[in-house]
């Protein structure tokens, strides 16, 4: 069982940069750096959307076309902490943004691979 909990939401202005963290609890499980791991988020009345993700070992991220550029992911396995940071951000970035976890590396835009998700954290985006 691994507990993830997203942080680093809030409203924000536009063109404004934001640091999205997902704190990883594997408790005495497999460690963190064992897991491929993924940022998804949800605008309200439509389907969760891939962003990105990142090898265990934190060398190899993956981003959806529509993504690179504005978003970086990375992870700090010392501290089991995964994150993304948001470069100028846009009004139609407001959404819920939630972090996963799965056992394998490819087929990253498959919500149904992901073992184990956090809560969420919202994002608001004033223009």
């Amino acid at each position: 069982q691994v507990q993830l909990v997203e942080s680093g939401g809030g409203l924000v202005q536009a063109g404004d940069s934001l640091i999205l963290s997902c704190a990883a609890n594997t408790g005495s499980g497999r460690a963190f750096s064992t897991y491929t791991a993924g940022w998804f988020r949800r605008v309200p009345g439509k389907e969760r959307e891939f962003l990105a993700a990142i090898s265990g070992n934190g060398k190899n991220p993956y981003y959806r076309d529509s993504w690179k550029g504005r978003f970086t992911i990375s992870r700090d396995n010392a501290k089991n902490t995964l994150y993304l940071l948001i470069d100028n951000l846009k009004p139609e970035d407001t959404a819920d943004y939630y972090c996963g976890v799965k056992n394998y590396w490819g087929r990253h835009s498959n919500f149904d691979d992901y073992l184990y998700w956090g809560q969420g954290t919202q994002v608001t985006v004033s223009s």
